[in-house]
């Protein structure tokens, strides 16, 4: 599943995250479960209320590496085509 991460067309990082969220662009959310979890709570608020599918990952650094980049990642969204 976090295979196809790397290639889908996505935004990273908690500010991105939350803004397409609040646009309704989301597909599917995922969360890092070592992030801080005061960072995370609303966008797992907004995803519940809409009916985003939430996927939890292991790690940032793990969520960081899916997304295809260097750094970790608290957060990543799969956007609608």
């Amino acid at each position: 599943m976090l295979d196809s991460l790397q290639q889908s067309n996505k935004v990273i990082g908690i500010k991105q995250t939350n803004k397409a969220l609040n646009q309704d662009k989301v597909k599917t959310l995922y969360l890092a479960e070592d992030a801080e979890a005061h960072l995370i709570e609303k966008l797992k608020d907004i995803a519940s209320k809409k009916n985003i599918e939430i996927i939890y990952v292991d790690s940032m650094k793990k969520l960081g590496k899916a997304c295809g980049i260097d750094v970790s990642a608290a957060t990543a969204a799969v956007l609608k085509s």
